[in-house]
């Protein structure tokens, strides 16, 4: 009887244990599986945060020497001629039909381009007595370029002004490389109202670049 008993504790003794471990094992994978997820929830963190301020680089703009801002432009159309404060305008009221993109050698409609601008298009006008190897040069920013117009603007507060929804740049020459950089900045860029909106199927037929 004596080993009978002896044999019962010992392999009580013996669960005991396997159970003990047992437990141990679990307790042990349940820390690595808490480490494993803590881990993955850090790098999934870490690769949103990383994402959020690519994002933000991208659509951020370079400032821009010389850029002027305006905003409070409104966008209701119009069919009557609307005076502008600024020259040439950058915003505001504006005819129901844009300006299709391209070059034009003779000035256009202040309330077509500005529908141009809202659908996210450049305008860059230039004084109609600059130099004809200036006019040229202006003239060669469309090449191959969507969302570009161009156009002679008489009475320009400069040589040749850039501009787009609620930005605009004067400069005295079209070799200025703030003008590419505004080009850059603003075609289609982040200020962009109707972004992605077309810039041809509108008005005016824009001579080949």
């Amino acid at each position: 009887m004596p080993e009978t008993s002896q044999g019962q504790r010992a392999g009580q003794e013996r669960r005991r244990q396997g159970a003990a471990a047992r437990e141990r094992a679990r307790r042990e994978q349940r820390r690595r599986w808490l480490t494993i997820g803590a881990g993955t929830l850090i790098v999934a963190i870490a690769i949103a945060v990383a994402v959020v301020l690519l994002i933000h680089r991208r659509n951020a703009t370079p400032a821009i020497a010389g850029v002027e801002s305006f905003s409070g432009l409104v966008r209701t159309h119009t069919s009557t001629p609307v005076t502008y404060p600024q020259t040439p305008p950058v915003g505001g009221p504006h005819s129901a039909v844009w300006q299709n993109c391209g070059y034009y050698a003779a000035p256009i409609a202040n309330e077509n381009g500005v529908h141009s601008l809202e659908h996210g298009a450049v305008w860059i006008t230039y004084r109609p007595d600059l130099p004809a190897d200036q006019i040229a040069a202006v003239r060669k920013l469309a090449v191959g370029q969507t969302y570009m117009l161009i156009s002679p603007y008489p009475g320009l507060p400069a040589p040749v002004v850039a501009s787009a929804w609620g930005k605009q740049l004067k400069v005295d020459s079209p070799d200025d490389p703030r003008l590419n950089q505004f080009i850059r900045a603003y075609r289609q860029g982040p200020q962009t109202p109707e972004q992605g909106s077309a810039c041809t199927g509108g008005i005016g037929v824009p001579q080949s670049t």
